[in-house]
């Protein structure tokens, strides 16, 4: 598995918060969820995204907005109206009028907002309730709001899930999750194709001739007692050559780099409830559980057990 495809596979959905709403101008939504990442798109009509620590952006009807959290933003009709509802952490809405987000989901529907008329704007939102550690490895890089333009892979996606919101069958929510997997793949493996998007190092390292097949081994065999001089030796250059070269591009030392990575990995590993600490540590390169639970706390700042018990109250990395 190579770095991006881990990393793109990283921020899966698993019971996403998904919502057809429909808005009569003016309008003005403020989303104070603190979700990790969300994902915005018309289907009809225009709206300003105005997040509160970026310059504002417009989304025309197929362009997709993915959203870093947990920063509060506002969705609008126009740059200068007010807001009139906001949506807190529970998603319910602190307005005087109108059906409450939650109740909507509870009867089983997914459209809210006001009635469908010719001048409403339509925008489809999916929340994501947490992101995996390797998920957040990319997602920490973005800026505030990533829009892809209409016309670029999206506009089939957002008529499958717009589709599939509209039905009520078996597995629904599953394909939702995915459809929402793939919009939000598409937006950021585009933005990562930018060349002036601002896109990692570890991301431009993939097409260095001496990185790139260093990342390469690092990412498909983490658990081997990699040294530098191992690295070296596959890859074809020195040892100082490829130490050089890696601080160069990547930014850390690659023993530095597969650290940090080997713990990425123990700490989604330690969200599936049925692997012990010693199972973990050696899968990812840990002598024993004792290594990993040393390295673990040294850097994160707090044991693999206690990580878990976070990560099963929706806590950890937060």
């Amino acid at each position: 598995m190579d770095a991006i495809t881990g990393l793109l596979e990283g921020p899966r959905a698993r019971g996403a918060f998904l919502l057809k709403s429909v808005f009569n101008p003016p309008w003005a939504l403020r989303i104070e969820d603190r979700a990790p990442i969300s994902v915005v798109t018309m289907v009809h009509g225009e709206a300003w995204v105005r997040p509160d620590r970026a310059e504002p952006v417009r989304l025309r009807p197929g362009d997709v907005a993915v959203m870093r959290g947990p920063d509060p933003y506002v969705v609008s009709d126009a740059l200068d109206t007010a807001v009139q509802i906001t949506v807190g952490p529970d998603q319910r809405c602190n307005t005087p009028a109108g059906e409450d987000v939650t109740e909507t989901m509870a009867l089983g529907m997914r459209t809210w907002g006001d009635a469908l008329g010719e001048g409403s704007a339509v925008m489809l939102s999916g929340t994501y309730r947490a992101p995996s550690e390797i998920g957040r490895r990319l997602l920490s890089t973005l800026p505030a709001a990533v829009v892809r333009p209409a016309g670029e892979g999206n506009d089939p996606l957002i008529g499958l899930l717009a589709e599939e919101m509209a039905r009520d069958e078996p597995g629904q929510e599953l394909v939702l999750d995915r459809l929402l997997d793939l919009l939000l793949v598409n937006v950021l493996r585009g933005w990562l194709a930018d060349p002036d998007s601002g896109a990692p190092a570890w991301y431009r390292a993939q097409s260095d001739p001496v990185v790139g097949p260093a990342l390469r081994l690092l990412h498909d065999n983490p658990a081997h007692s990699w040294t530098v001089e191992s690295i070296a030796r596959k890859v074809g250059v020195s040892r100082a050559q490829l130490a050089r070269r890696f601080t160069a591009v990547v930014g850390e030392p690659p023993m530095a780099y597969l650290a940090d990575w080997r713990l990425t990995l123990a700490a989604d590993l330690l969200r599936e409830p049925d692997t012990t600490v010693a199972m973990v540590a050696r899968q990812v390169g840990y002598s024993n559980g004792f290594a990993l639970s040393s390295a673990f706390k040294r850097v994160r700042g707090l044991s693999p057990q206690e990580y878990r018990a976070q990560a099963a109250t929706g806590t950890a990395g937060s």
